[in-house]
């Protein structure tokens, strides 16, 4: 995985050049992810302009995308992918679609989220990308894109491109045959990316007397939270291959094309 030193979009990297198994990588300019692109300025943004991004999937909630649309860039197609729609129609908002207003109180964050509460409903959120309806539709939603031939460069992001965007390069990863230890690794690498693109928000909320404890929750990622969607794919699946084939209704012919199209040979 290679970043991508874009000055108005936090988090932007090629998942090219992963190493998967058998000496094969991931090839090059055809897959990205990031944070949010509100603000996008690809006239400004040259190392941004430089990938020709053509198709953009969004994984926020009908809200995020209101508060902070999309800037896409000039002749690309916007794929929206709403991941946790059915636990917002449920009035269940996870933390991760409302990271800037928990992180603006400090009171709401420690009732809400204080004495390990904020990891607890990080992992049932991550459970819930396996589990729900909307998050299936959302993760088949991408992976077929990915599997069209005239997609071209393609980016896929949520907020704070940690989390529904980590699940979803996990995902593509693992189909394509990393270990188990390099899509680990590759999750756990936006950790600095992440914790700068939030460090102002951050530092109010700990000024204001709010627990450090709680923002390094809701801004990073740790293994347990991959983890728990892990465990949900082999519970419910057995194995990634058939999360893909059978719980995403993905179907074969989709997942050669996706792997004939970025798994580059030794």
């Amino acid at each position: 995985m290679t970043a991508i030193p874009a000055t108005t979009v936090a988090n932007l990297r090629d998942l090219g050049s992963t190493p998967l198994t058998g000496g094969r990588s991931v090839r090059p300019g055809l897959v990205f992810r990031s944070g949010r692109l509100d603000r996008l300025d690809v006239a400004a943004d040259p190392a941004f302009a430089a990938l020709g991004i053509r198709t953009v999937v969004d994984f926020r909630t009908a809200d995020e995308r209101r508060a902070r649309p999309d800037h896409v860039p000039p002749g690309g197609r916007l794929l929206l992918a709403d991941v946790l729609a059915d636990q917002v129609a449920s009035g269940r908002m996870p933390p991760a679609a409302r990271l800037s207003q928990v992180l603006a109180d400090p009171i709401v964050a420690e009732r809400e989220l204080g004495g390990g509460k904020a990891r607890t409903l990080f992992t049932d959120t991550y459970r819930s990308f396996v589990t729900t309806d909307s998050a299936r539709a959302a993760y088949r939603a991408f992976l077929n894109e990915l599997a069209e031939t005239d997609a071209g460069p393609l980016l896929f992001h949520c907020t704070a491109g940690k989390d529904r965007t980590g699940w979803a390069a996990s995902v593509l990863l693992t189909l394509l045959g990393a270990a188990p230890e390099t899509v680990e690794a590759e999750y756990l690498s936006l950790n600095p990316g992440a914790r700068g693109a939030f460090a102002p928000l951050v530092e109010g909320f700990t000024a204001e007397g709010g627990d450090p404890e709680i923002a390094l929750a809701l801004i990073g990622v740790v293994p347990e939270y991959l983890a728990a969607a892990l465990d949900e794919v082999d519970a419910r699946y057995g194995s990634m291959e058939k999360y893909v084939r059978e719980g995403l209704g993905v179907p074969n012919p989709a997942v050669e094309r996706i792997r004939a199209r970025l798994i580059q040979e030794a």
